[in-house]
This record gives structure tokens, C-alpha cells and sequence, in this order.
């Protein structure tokens, strides 16, 4: 006969009890994204404990603009070592442009601005312009290697005709030509079939990719201690705070959000780090992909706010019951 000693009991107690707290956060995730009618992905982390929470955290998803993340990192690397001169400056011209977007990315002239600058407007209100300009700056090939080396290494990386030459090419527009006039008269379905919009064909991440890329800049491993604090600060100034922030907005001023957000065709993202004033530290993604095309999805949005506070709640409670295991991961199919 075998015998189960007091501790053994003990472990095996916890660990249903925590199973049975992954199910229900993901039976509350599933719903949040249901109710919203879009598919979510998420991954959690206590950046202190290691704790994690996921709901498909490995599935590959399209990030959009969150892959500036590690273009300011490369910035800030070169700049915190000496070989970036912040106070330089640059002009962004119509090369940089695509049109239409925010920030210098509509202006009708030519704007010139410091390096520090550059990043500061690309992660503050996700300026495209300025994100060409610094990835000029900066080199493809070396921003790559970066984001490779932080664990992305399939994050899409590039100038904007680098990226999206090829969109207009497999949609059979001219690239030189009035393209929103031209995809006025695009099918939506083709638009759907993107390769750009597959990740199986596109760059691509996952939600447990980016919360690492979070946690390497929060514990200062993802460069030099400036470097990080550099990036750290930067998001902590995104202008879009209607999303993953909302869903803390009961805390006031007392939780500090640092965000980078990223939208799409369809999709609609946020990645973050939530920091509280008893020193928890949180960072989390939500990936979401959307019915409709358009970036302006009210459900959407407040399902990406709700999302990440049932994780974090789930994350902090875990903390103050000092879970034994190190990680709590509930995961869905992809399907």
C-alpha cells in the first residue's frame, strides 16, 4: 500500500487548486472575448514572481505596430552606448510617408526632429514616418538582429515600402499611385486573404514572445539599465489610452500603465506592462482579431481592458496566496 505524506497531500491540494483557478480565468477570458465577437489570444507574467497566465499565449499572431518595440530598443542600445547621437537631427520627407497616418506621417512638408525625437513619436502616438526615418537610421538588418535576439525573431522588420510594397503588389495596386482612392475599389475578402493578415505567411509573434520582450526590458536585460529605463519611459507616454489602460481605470493614478499598441485590417492589439504601488509588476498582451476591418471597434477595445485585468487580477491573487508553482497557464486550440 502506498503512502501520501502531509506534504505531498499538501502540493497535490494546491496544485488541483490552481488548476481549478486557470479554468475559471479562462472560462472568463473565453467569455469577455465572445461577448466582444472577436478571437483573443493573451499571455500574462508577474514580472517578479514568474508567475504566468495565457489564454492560446503560443498561438502566432499579427502584432501591427507593436513591433516598434524593438526598434526603440535598438535605439536605445546604440544611444545609451555612445554610437547615437540623441539631440542629432533628422528630417522625415515624403520617402518616409506613407500618408494619412498620425503624426508626422500626415504632415505635407518636410519635419525635422531629434533622434531621441524620432522614438519618442513612434511609440507615444505610433508615427509611421517617424518609425521609417529611425529604421533608416538604425538598419534593417541591425534591428533584426535585435529583435531576434530578444526572442521576436519573426516579428516583421522593415521600411515602410519594404513592408507594404508587397501588399499593393499582391493586391495589384500602384504603390506610386492614390492608394486609399485605389482600395476604395478592393474587394474586402481579398483584403481578408492578405498574406500580410496570415501568420503563416507574415511576420508574426505570440503573446508569450512580447510579455518576455517586457519582461527582458523591465529587469533590465534586454540592453543596458539606461537603455531599458529609456524604453520604459517612452511607452509610458502612449497618447492612446482607451484600451488596455481603461481596464485599471479604477485605480486612478495609483497603477502606472506603459503600453505599445498596434491595429490592422481586423486586428487590434495592446501589449503592457501594469505596475501597482505595492510593487507588483505586470506584463501582458492581448491579441485580438476583429470581424470587421476598420480600428475603431468600441467592443474590441474595452475586451482588450477587460481581458487584461482578469489576468492580472488572476496574477496578483495567485501572489498573495503564494501559489508553489511557477507557472499557471490555461491554454485554448487555436481552432
Amino acid at each position: 500500500m502506498t503512502s501520501v505524506s502531509r506534504a505531498d497531500a499538501s502540493h497535490t491540494d494546491a496544485s488541483r487548486a490552481e488548476e481549478s483557478a486557470a479554468g475559471v480565468v479562462a472560462d472568463a477570458l473565453r467569455a469577455v472575448f465572445h461577448e466582444a465577437g472577436v478571437t483573443g489570444f493573451l499571455h500574462a507574467q508577474d514580472l517578479d514572481t514568474g508567475l504566468d497566465v495565457g489564454f492560446r499565449p503560443d498561438a502566432p499572431v499579427i502584432v501591427a505596430s507593436i513591433r516598434k518595440i524593438p526598434v526603440a530598443v535598438a535605439y536605445a542600445r546604440r544611444a545609451a552606448a555612445g554610437e547615437l547621437d540623441r539631440a542629432a537631427r533628422h528630417t522625415i520627407t515624403a520617402e518616409n510617408r506613407e500618408g494619412g497616418g498620425i503624426g508626422t506621417d500626415s504632415c505635407l512638408h518636410d519635419v525635422t526632429m531629434s533622434t531621441r525625437d524620432l522614438a519618442f513619436f513612434m511609440l507615444s502616438m505610433s508615427d509611421n514616418a517617424a518609425t521609417d526615418k529611425l529604421m533608416e537610421i538604425l538598419g534593417t538588418d541591425h534591428v533584426r538582429a535585435v529583435a531576434a535576439e530578444l526572442g521576436c525573431p519573426r516579428i516583421p522588420v522593415g521600411r515602410y515600402r519594404e513592408l507594404w510594397d508587397p501588399v499593393w503588389e499582391e493586391l495589384g495596386l500602384d504603390a506610386d499611385g492614390d492608394i486609399d482612392a485605389q482600395l476604395d475599389a478592393v474587394d474586402e475578402q481579398r483584403i481578408r486573404n492578405l498574406a500580410l493578415l496570415d501568420p503563416a505567411r507574415s511576420g508574426a509573434s505570440t503573446p508569450r514572445e512580447i510579455t518576455s520582450l517586457l519582461a527582458a526590458l523591465w529587469q533590465d536585460r534586454a540592453g543596458s539599465a539606461e537603455a531599458c529605463a529609456e524604453v520604459r519611459e517612452l511607452m509610458a507616454h502612449q497618447l492612446s489610452q482607451h484600451r488596455l489602460v481603461a481596464g485599471f481605470g479604477d485605480h486612478g493614478d495609483s497603477v502606472r500603465v506603459a503600453a505599445k499598441n498596434g491595429a490592422l485590417w481586423g486586428v487590434l492589439n495592446e501589449a503592457a506592462v501594469v505596475e501597482y504601488p505595492d510593487g507588483g509588476r505586470y506584463a501582458v498582451a492581448v491579441f485580438l482579431r476583429t470581424p470587421d476591418l476598420g480600428g475603431r471597434n468600441r467592443a474590441a477595445g474595452d475586451a482588450i481592458g477587460r481581458a487584461a485585468r482578469i489576468a492580472v487580477d488572476h496574477l496578483r491573487a495567485a501572489r498573495s496566496a503564494r501559489a508553489p508553482r511557477t507557472a499557471i497557464s490555461p491554454q485554448e486550440s487555436t481552432s
